[in-house]
Formats: structure tokens, C-alpha cells, sequence
């Protein structure tokens, strides 16, 4: 019998980790933050101490991408690692099908506990595969992991508000100033600008104190050890040229990942990544099969050498989000090509941008005659039917080179393997499109 149980339990152990072995996760996804926003990526103002910390004791990602810069649908993606198209949630505030297969599901059916807090996001269906939803604004990540049961492994799905729009001024006690803003240059360097974009960091500071609270728990429940924590974003910072694009600034994300019993402290990697490959690595690490729904790569090889790569290009797409849009963009470690469908329709930013500070800076400064080229570029008409852009020499895509005659070979290849994603895939233009839902110039919603 005791040989019985025994060839039971490793076959068991094989096919799923067992319970005692299993690491924990928690996913913290920030709600509009650019790549760069934070002290670990370098930027020089901006107060993250936690989330530079998750960097000093963990891996930081260098080359992480979104599948698209648009809330909804890039959690969707995450959750089901799949590109936004094919999990029938691909423009926003659409919910995901019952039908869709995600990573909290799998951990549930597998034993873990899994609990969401915060901005939810995903639609009624996808409300069965947590065991507990902690709703609201305040405190309810704390509450996540403190009444989590301590016999289970656990997936805590940490969504936050912040920095979404809209702003305001006291967010913290010690807000960040005019000063200390890094304006990048399809912006306005002017004070509506560099007002606007203090209050945004004093949110991203906002959010890193609720991050540095549920560390102190997980440090504090003694569990730190065998969980996985992931930082990252779900599109980019709200503002024109960024959120709802598919460029850089729109769905490069901030990616780091802390393990203490398997990650190296202190590293960094070139690795490609998308997000849809967090959902296959997290179920990897789970000791589960991936199966065939999830069209992402695990990136666990990774984590013990920084120099494994799982992706040499990855692919974006921009649908309907307040305005509509149909972009597609492949990405390379040197390249990026954008296919734009709808030329007739400008780059802007979302309704809660066009209503910020910034772009009604922008409006007056164009009817004034004062903006750069760089900075139409969300006003521009026809917009171009295609997008080249050298990363290396051109990191915030401003020369495009899809009619040079030098890049013709490069714009091509990428255009090739395009298509072909979009084939394999079953990617497609919609018959109709949608109207817009608020006015593009007051961000006022239409009736």
C-alpha cells in the first residue's frame, strides 16, 4: 500500500508541483504607466522606492511589450495570453467571453487560491475563476493578501486605478513639481504640460506606497521567499502620442519580475518579451501544461539566465477605444512597422486625454502655429498608410521611413511577416466601423 501511495504522490508531483513546492503569485498591473516612469528605468524624479526595489532584488525586463495600449483589452490579453482579437474583447469595455480560457482559471482548477483587487475591468463572465474580488479604491489590495487562507498556494491579481486619469492636485503629501517633469519632445514643453504630467508621477507615487504595504505583508506572513511578483503596465501614459498607440510610448511596458528562490537579484535583460507570455510562464511555473488556447511563449528560461531569448519580434494592435482605430505594428529589437488602415482618421489621444491639460495646451498652441512637426503628429491628416521607424538611432519614432529607398528591403520583411501574423491569426479589418463616442477636440461625450 505504502508503495501504492507513493508511485501515486510522484506521479502527482510530475504533472503538477505539489502544494508545498508551488510558488505564489501576485501580478501588480498599474493603469496607464509609461516604460519609463519610474526610478528603475531611470527616470530621475519620480518616487518609486518599491517599485525600484522590486527591480534591486529582482530581474527588470528592457524590452517588454503589450499586445495593445488599451485597458480593457490588454488585461484580457494578459489573462488569456492571447492577442486582443482573438479573445473577443478587443475594443474597450467589451467583456471577455465566457468561452475564454484564462490563467486565473487554470490556478483555480489546480488548487490555487485566486483572488482579485481593484479595477476589475474584465467583464461578468471571468468573475468565477477568483474565489474572492475585493472591490473599491482603498486598501483592498492590503485586504487581498491578508485574508487569503495561508494552506493554499495563492494568485492575487493586483489592478490599480492609478495613474489613470482624470488628476488632481493633493494625491500625496509631498507632490511632485512642474520641475520635475521630463517632457518628451512630441510634447509641449510648456507649464500646462509639465503640470499635468507632476500630477500623473504623484499617482504613479500614490500606487508604489500601495505596492510597498503588501510587500511589507508578504515579508510579513513569511512567504516572500517562493512568490513570484510581477510589475508591469497595462498600456501606456495617457497623454497624446502615448496611451492608445502602438508605438513605444503606447505599449512598452515597465516588466519585473522578483522571486527569491529562483531570481537572480539585481539583473536586467534585453529578452523580448509580450505580454501575452506572462499567463504560459506563470502556468509553467505552476507545473501545469499550457495547453493549446494560449498563443504566448513562457519566458521562465529567462528568470535563471537573462540571456535567453523566447521572441525575436512581437506584435500590437490598436482598435476602437473612445475613437476609432484599426493599427497593427510588429516590433523588432531594431524596428517598428505600423500598418494604419484608417488614413482618414487622426492619432487621438483618449477622450480623458483630450480633455487633459496637456492636449487643450496643444489645440491653442496649433491654432497659434507653435507646435513642431513632432508634435502634430496626433492632428496629422491623411495619416500614413504605413509606419517604418530605426529604433536604435530614432527610440521615440519620429522619422518615418517607409518611403525611403534605403529601408525598402527592412519595411518589406517586416510587412511580410506582418501579414503572415495576421493570416495565422485570423486577424481582420471590421465591414463597419464604429462611431466615436465623444468629440475629438473637447473630449465632451456626444449623443
Amino acid at each position: 500500500m505504502r508503495l501504492l501511495l507513493g508511485g501515486m504522490l510522484l506521479m502527482f508531483c510530475g504533472s503538477v508541483a505539489c502544494a508545498e513546492e508551488r510558488p505564489n503569485f501576485i501580478v501588480f498591473i498599474a493603469d496607464d504607466m509609461a516604460w519609463d516612469d519610474c526610478g528603475a528605468y531611470g527616470h530621475p524624479h519620480i518616487r518609486t522606492p518599491n517599485i525600484d526595489g522590486l527591480a534591486r532584488d529582482g530581474l527588470r525586463f528592457d524590452s517588454a511589450f503589450l499586445t495593445c495600449s488599451s485597458c480593457s483589452p490588454s488585461r484580457c490579453s494578459i489573462l488569456t495570453g492571447r492577442y486582443p482579437h482573438n479573445t473577443g474583447a478587443s475594443e474597450l469595455h467589451q467583456p471577455l467571453p465566457a468561452d475564454q480560457i484564462t490563467v486565473a482559471r487554470r490556478l483555480k482548477e489546480a488548487g490555487y487560491y485566486t483572488a482579485s483587487a481593484g479595477k476589475w475591468h474584465l467583464g461578468p463572465s471571468e468573475k468565477k475563476n477568483f474565489d474572492r474580488i475585493h472591490n473599491g479604491r482603498e486598501k483592498v489590495w492590503l485586504q487581498a493578501i491578508q485574508q487569503r487562507p495561508l494552506d493554499q498556494p495563492f494568485f492575487l491579481w493586483m489592478a490599480f486605478f492609478d495613474p489613470h486619469r482624470p488628476y488632481q492636485e493633493g494625491t500625496i503629501d509631498e507632490p511632485h513639481k512642474p520641475s520635475d517633469a521630463v517632457v518628451p519632445p512630441y510634447l509641449p514643453d510648456v507649464p500646462e504640460t509639465r503640470r499635468d504630467l507632476a500630477m500623473y508621477y504623484d499617482e504613479i507615487a500614490r500606487m508604489d506606497g500601495v505596492i510597498g504595504d503588501v510587500l511589507a505583508e508578504l515579508d510579513k506572513q513569511g512567504a516572500a521567499d517562493n512568490t513570484v511578483v510581477v510589475f508591469l503596465s497595462d498600456n501606456g501614459r495617457p497623454f497624446p502620442r502615448g496611451k492608445t498607440t502602438v508605438y513605444d510610448s503606447g505599449v512598452k511596458t515597465p516588466w519585473i519580475v522578483r522571486w527569491p528562490k529562483q531570481v537572480t537579484a539585481g539583473g536586467s535583460t534585453d529578452s523580448m518579451i509580450s505580454s501575452i507570455d506572462l499567463s504560459p510562464t506563470l502556468l509553467e511555473l505552476a507545473g501545469l501544461d499550457v495547453g493549446p488556447t494560449f498563443q504566448g511563449k513562457s519566458f521562465s528560461a529567462v528568470l535563471s539566465d537573462p540571456n535567453a531569448e523566447v521572441q525575436d519580434a512581437v506584435f500590437a494592435e490598436h482598435n476602437w477605444h473612445d475613437f476609432n482605430a484599426h493599427s497593427r505594428a510588429i516590433r523588432t529589437a531594431q524596428y517598428k512597422f505600423i500598418d494604419n488602415t484608417y488614413t482618414d482618421l487622426p492619432g487621438t489621444p483618449p477622450a480623458d486625454a483630450v480633455r487633459g491639460e496637456t492636449y487643450q495646451a496643444m489645440l491653442k498652441l496649433r491654432a497659434q502655429g507653435k507646435l513642431t512637426a513632432d508634435q502634430q503628429q496626433c492632428f496629422t491628416l491623411p495619416r500614413p498608410a504605413e509606419e517604418l521607424y530605426d529604433l536604435q538611432n530614432d527610440p521615440y519614432e519620429l522619422q518615418n521611413l517607409a518611403n525611403d529607398p534605403q529601408f525598402t528591403a527592412v519595411r518589406d520583411q517586416l510587412r511580410a511577416q506582418l501579414s503572415q501574423w495576421k493570416q495565422q491569426t485570423n486577424d481582420t479589418v471590421p465591414k463597419t466601423r464604429r462611431p466615436p463616442k465623444f468629440d475629438r477636440e473637447t473630449g465632451e461625450r456626444l449623443q
